[in-house]
């Protein structure tokens, strides 16, 4: 009984598969093409789907997902920034007086969001630039907070694998930010925190 419901199962998944791998093909086949299907859509399909399952964090299975999400027609969206403003992905600004508070981004695409939610948990875990910048933005912005950015992140950075043919995903390493931050403002930085301590800083140039 056991081994015939695995069988079942598995029959199951394989049409499962079958029907995921047509939708990708459909999604990606440009309108009117004169080309064959399966030699745009199917080549393309796969291709698409594993320069996204290079981003740390996605899969197989969420780069599909991103894919049934998003399509594969970038021009719907002129700028990365679009795309996140699609997906509900950037906080709303309430502005009260002289003053401006964020406000909830909106729920979006409920796919979307738990793909890229799970994909955030995940490459938030690694020792890559997406998990650095999670514990950057977690110290001082919670976890939730931390997810949404990275979440955004990997977003951006889908919109420009799928929009550009020629894209890869290029690894940029967890010591970037370090490697590329601005010394004054680092200064400035700390010397806030050592103020908010009740400590007097006084600056002298550094020695030659």
């Amino acid at each position: 009984m056991l081994l015939s419901t695995v069988d079942h199962l598995t029959t199951q998944i394989g049409e499962l598969d079958r029907l995921i791998t047509r939708t990708l093909e459909e999604i990606t086949t440009p309108p009117g093409s004169t080309v064959a299907r399966d030699e745009v859509a199917g080549v393309s399909a796969r291709t698409l789907a594993q320069k996204l399952d290079a981003v740390p964090g996605i899969g197989p299975t969420i780069a599909q997902n991103i894919l049934a999400e998003i399509g594969a027609d970038m021009s719907r969206f002129p700028t990365p920034e679009h795309l996140v403003s699609w997906a509900k992905m950037c906080p709303l600004t309430i502005q009260s007086g002289a003053k401006n508070t964020s406000g909830p981004a909106g729920k979006g695409n409920p796919w979307l969001k738990g793909a890229l939610d799970e994909a955030a948990n995940a490459a938030a875990r690694t020792d890559t630039f997406l998990g650095a910048r999670y514990r950057r933005i977690v110290k001082r912005r919670g976890h939730a907070k931390a997810l949404v950015a990275v979440a955004r992140s990997i977003l951006v950075i889908a919109w420009h694998l799928i929009g550009d043919p020629d894209a890869s995903y290029q690894e940029l390493g967890a010591d970037w930010h370090r490697r590329h931050l601005d010394p004054a403002r680092k200064t400035r930085d700390l010397v806030r925190q050592l103020q908010a301590l009740g400590h007097q800083v006084a600056l002298s140039p550094a020695s030659a």
